[in-house]
This record gives structure tokens, C-alpha cells and sequence, in this order.
């Protein structure tokens, strides 16, 4: 498949004016992030909370500046892009948000919120737009009648429905879906999954999603990134992440995912201890030695580089992966 997104060595850094009795500083969110996505292709991306995965995604639709870096999409430098050149191309670029909720307009019933991409892009009229938005609902599970009811009066998944369906409103080429089913219920979540994999195969959507639950990536994902302290530790084909981590951090996430099978309820779990370092003063070395098992003294010095350790472009950044 041809390659949609590209980013190198992306780093979002978020500076602390000085104060009068405190000193500036600056939050290293992300730290220098290389990944790519090809068309109609998922890639997961996760870690805990706080490793900077939303800030990545947030990055790479330029909702956020890059501090550094270069941002390659559908074959085009969209770095140094200003906000008005930017607005032509927010139509191929879309974000689910976490929080159905919050992310839609409580006095604004669904057809005004569905319309909107259409009018702030001048696509259509006043008649095609009701009936797209028609269209629009039905092809996300809802009843056409939706439209003139407001957010208020659907359920967290019915919203997160909505919010899809305002994603897809332009016939993007890339969403970034940003925890959008963790505000879920488990049932509803498989519901709203099976949706995005209906969507994605019908409308050829490249799919950045975002996670802390490894088992919901797992069902979605064709690559998998696992983030760790705003670096990326682990990358690969999803199958080859999941079935022969390298990284002791993703060894310790997958140990965490719960064990429904009789089988294997005896597996090994491992429990990571001490804290998340702070990505106001990251460590120089490796970023998980304070929480590394396995760690020797050359990895709080050194800080280790990505390397590919199989046939199927599996990377990992350890100086003792097995």
C-alpha cells in the first residue's frame, strides 16, 4: 500500500514562562517520534497515560505546532504550513475525540453539528447538506430523526456515533481516533470498533488509534507503536508486537491485559515498579531504567536507538531486548 503519513523525528516541547518566584521550564511531551502509515492502514499507538500519545497525535494534524521535525502527508512537506494553508487540507485530516460529550455543542442539535464541516468549507447548499447529513446518520447506525434532536439526549455511544460521523462528513483520508472508545462501556465499544472497521474498509481510511488498552488495539490494529516518556520503544507488525514483544515495557503490557482463557491463566505477570519519570527533566539514558528489570548501568548513560530485529520491520529501542 502507498504511504499517506510520514513523520521524522517529530518533538513537541511545552515551555513555562518564568515567573517572579519560580524559573521556566519545558515539558519534553514528545521527544523525537519517526513513524508512517500507509493508506487504509491502522496503527496503534499506545502506552500509559501521560507518555504523550495524544500530544503525538494532536502533532501530527497540526492542532499543535511541532517544535521540531517534518510531517509528510500524502506525499507533501506540511511542516511549515501556516493555519490558512493548513485549512484546505483539514477536509483529508479528521480527529474522533475522546469525549463525545465535550466535543459536541450542547446548544447545537445534530444536523447543525454535522452540517458544520460543509459550511466552514463552503462545500454544497443549503439542501444537499440536509441531506448528506441524512446520509451521514444512517450510515453510522442512527435514525435519520436523529438530526433535529440534541446532544443531551443520546447515550455515550449514540454521541460517539455522531462524532464519527462528523469525522467522515468530508471523506477524509486519515482520522486520528484519539481514546475514542475508553469512555465506553465494553459492550458498546466492540459496536463502535466494528464501525470504524466497516468505515475504514468502505471509504479506504488510514486510522491512527489511540490507546491504553492493549486488547482493543490488538482487534483494530495492523502496526502497532508502543510509546514510553514520549519516545517510541517498540514498532512493528501488529501480530509480530503481540506475540514476540522485545521491549521490557511492552512485555509488562501485555502482561496486563486480563486473561479470559483457562489456558492461559498461569502466565507470568509483570509488575512495574517505582514511578513515570518526569518529562520535565527525562533521564539522559535509557527512559525505563528506573523501572527496568533487566537494566545495567550502561543503560542509564546511553540512550538506546531503534533497531530492527526481524524480517518484518520490527524496531525496538533496547540495549538488551531478547
Amino acid at each position: 500500500m502507498p504511504e499517506l503519513l510520514r513523520i521524522e523525528e517529530i518533538k513537541q516541547h511545552f515551555s513555562s514562562g518564568k515567573g517572579l518566584f519560580k524559573p521556566g521550564y519545558t515539558v519534553h511531551a514528545v521527544d523525537g517520534v519517526s513513524l508512517s502509515v500507509n493508506k487504509g492502514e491502522t496503527l496503534g499507538l499506545v502506552g500509559e497515560s501521560g507518555c504523550g500519545k495524544s500530544t503525538l497525535g494532536r502533532t501530527i494534524l497540526k492542532l499543535f505546532e511541532p517544535t521540531s521535525g517534518q510531517i509528510f502527508f500524502d506525499g507533501r512537506d506540511i511542516t511549515s504550513l501556516s493555519t490558512k494553508e493548513m485549512r484546505s487540507l483539514r477536509q483529508e485530516m479528521q480527529i474522533i475525540f475522546q469525549d463525545p460529550t465535550e466535543s459536541l455543542n450542547p446548544r447545537h442539535t445534530i444536523e447543525m453539528i454535522l452540517e458544520e464541516p460543509y459550511v466552514i468549507h463552503g462545500v454544497g447548499t443549503p439542501e444537499e447538506r440536509r441531506k448528506w447529513v441524512a446520509e451521514l446518520l444512517v450510515k453510522v447506525g442512527l435514525p435519520e430523526s436523529a438530526a433535529s434532536r440534541y446532544p443531551h439526549e443520546f447515550s455515550g455511544g449514540q454521541k460517539q456515533r455522531i462524532g464519527i460521523a462528523r469525522a467522515i462528513a468530508l471523506k477524509p483520508k486519515l482520522i486520528v481516533c484519539d481514546e475514542s472508545v475508553s469512555a465506553l462501556d465494553v459492550s458498546v465499544q466492540a459496536q463502535i470498533l466494528n464501525l470504524l472497521l466497516s468505515l475504514q474498509k468502505e471509504m479506504d481510511l488510514a486510522l491512527v488509534f489511540i490507546a491504553h488498552d492493549l486488547s482493543v488495539v490488538k482487534h483494530i490494529s495492523d502496526k502497532v507503536a508502543v510509546m514510553y516518556l514520549g519516545k517510541i520503544v517498540e514498532y512493528g507488525e501488529a501480530e509480530a508486537v503481540y506475540h514476540s514483544p522485545k521491549h521490557p515495557y511492552t512485555k509488562a503490557l501485555l502482561s496486563a491485559i486480563p486473561v479470559t482463557h483457562p489456558r492461559f491463566r498461569g502466565k507470568e505477570r509483570v509488575i512495574l515498579t517505582g514511578d513515570v519519570p518526569s518529562p520535565i527533566n527525562p533521564p539522559k539514558g535509557c527512559r525505563f531504567y528506573s523501572r527496568c528489570s533487566k537494566a545495567e548501568l550502561h543503560c542509564k548513560s546511553h540512550e538506546p536507538l531503534r533497531q530492527t530485529v526481524d524480517q518484518n520491520q520490527h524496531e525496538v529501542a533496547c540495549h538488551l531486548y531478547d
